[in-house]
């Protein structure tokens, strides 16, 4: 996965957060786990291919959230430019 690039880059954790990142241009990336619901990852997938920002799937949402340093499971990271 990408957990040398989740821990020296800034980044947002939670799928509100990432949003706001995405509508400010400021997400150069965003990873989704594939185990979130999709209620929450669906729309910041479509505002994704709105916005152009490339989208990267991880397995789970537990690894998602270990991989950027948190003890709870994320379905949702924007990497910010």
């Amino acid at each position: 996965m990408c957990h040398e690039i989740l821990t020296k880059a800034k980044k947002v954790i939670g799928a509100k957060q990432a949003a706001k990142a995405i509508d400010k241009g400021l997400a150069g990336m965003v990873l989704l786990a594939a185990d979130a619901d999709d209620r929450v990852v669906s729309p910041l997938r479509e505002l994704c291919n709105r916005k152009s920002v490339p989208v990267k799937i991880v397995p789970t949402m537990e690894e998602l959230g270990k991989a950027c340093g948190i003890e709870v499971g994320a379905a949702a990271v924007a990497v910010l430019k």
